[in-house]
């Protein structure tokens, strides 16, 4: 028999308990319980008559079945893996090998997210993910640069079965993109993304540029949770912001009605502006827009450990060099780069068509470890 079943059936035995952990990292017995409880739940007379909180169950009940669901998966798996090492050594048969090795090279990988999802303990790490993009100083070559970035998380999202939803989409002049608003929706959105706040640093040959120079461009990404209206005893009065209404334009802007109904939120006491402009009506803008800023408020406060919101006081940040969480280096040689967990890759445009597991895998463990890099 091929001496590798025998590699694979160690491996086997090596990754069980690690396996097993996992089952108690993910509390599943609590899980199952809390599964049973929220079936009661639906079940109970009445359920139906407040859709909105009828609805967040029925969230959070696919959101447990899914948890116990891909842990049990994965026991399965192993079982089967263990199966075909014995029939293979019973029947002395090598034709499952391929097999074997793919379904081993899945379980890993499946492991090891669920391992990530068991770092995922902060308040809001199980929210969707509100995501804004900033393109720095330097005109079209800054603003191509931050639509590659656009698409290059939109391409994250969709690859991990995440939706996302256009909030605001300014278009650059020329090219590119001036800023930009989406929400990713889905489990553990931003408890994935968290990691991704900050400035982002690109060095290439400008296409913009006629005599081919190497160009140096900025652009900044802000990732905040995605915070529901009941979640926290956040007001915000209208005498708090300054509403501003304008026609929309830019992606999606031909489908929209060609009125005032794209609405701006100026908040006074911090000067943090919010924006949206892809709903037809300007009282679902201005909804998307209160809900953005309530958003931004909380996480400030949280972050910061403020007592509440008025203590918060508006700081603009520059989007310039050393202050970059990540390079991408496309000219004189190929790299991507965390100055933050020190993972790099060669792989610059795999990274750039969404790739970006290594990056969040990597901070996930710097977070939850302490084991940063010294600048």
């Amino acid at each position: 028999m091929n001496i590798e079943f025998d590699v694979y059936k160690q491996k086997l035995g090596e990754i069980r308990p690690a396996l097993d952990a996992l089952a108690d990292s993910l509390n599943l017995e609590g899980l199952r319980n809390e599964l049973e409880r929220l079936h009661a739940m639906q079940e109970a007379p009445g359920f139906w008559d407040n859709p909105e909180k009828s609805q967040q169950v029925v969230v959070k009940t696919k959101t447990t079945e899914n948890k116990i669901e891909k842990y049990e998966q994965m026991l399965s798996t192993w079982d089967d893996l263990v199966t075909i090492c014995e029939m293979a050594e019973e029947e002395d048969d090598d034709s499952m090998l391929d097999e074997l090795k793919e379904g081993f090279q899945q379980l890993s990988e499946d492991m090891e997210r669920c391992r990530l999802q068991t770092l995922l303990t902060g308040t809001y790490d199980s929210n969707n993910a509100m995501v804004s993009f900033q393109a720095g100083a330097g005109g079209t070559e800054a603003q191509d640069w931050c639509q590659m970035l656009y698409r290059m998380y939109t391409r994250w999202a969709e690859a991990h079965g995440y939706t996302y939803k256009i909030m605001d989409y300014q278009e650059g002049e020329e090219a590119g993109l001036k800023s930009a608003d989406i929400l990713i929706e889905g489990d553990n959105a931003y408890g994935f993304l968290k990691g991704e706040n900050g400035v982002h640093r690109l060095v290439r040959v400008s296409p913009f540029d006629a005599n081919a120079r190497r160009q140096t461009s900025f652009a900044a990404i802000e990732v905040i949770p995605d915070i529901q209206d009941d979640s926290q005893d956040v007001e915000i009065r209208p005498e708090d912001y300054e509403m501003q209404v304008f026609r929309s334009s830019g992606a999606g802007g031909q489908h929209i009605n060609k009125t005032s109904s794209a609405v701006r939120l100026i908040h006074k006491a911090t000067g943090i502006v919010v924006a949206c402009q892809t709903e037809r009506s300007q009282f679902q803008n201005k909804e998307n827009c209160l809900r953005m800023l309530r958003s931004k408020l909380v996480e400030i406060k949280e972050r910061e450990h403020l007592d509440k919101i008025s203590d918060i006081k508006g700081v603009q940040k520059k989007i310039e060099w050393g202050s970059q969480i990540r390079n991408y280096v496309f000219m004189p040689y190929t790299l991507v780069k965390d100055t933050r967990t020190g993972c790099e890759t060669s792989n610059v445009n795999a990274v750039m068509d969404g790739a970006l597991d290594p990056f969040i895998n990597a901070y996930l463990t710097c977070a939850a470890t302490g084991n940063w890099v010294t600048k």
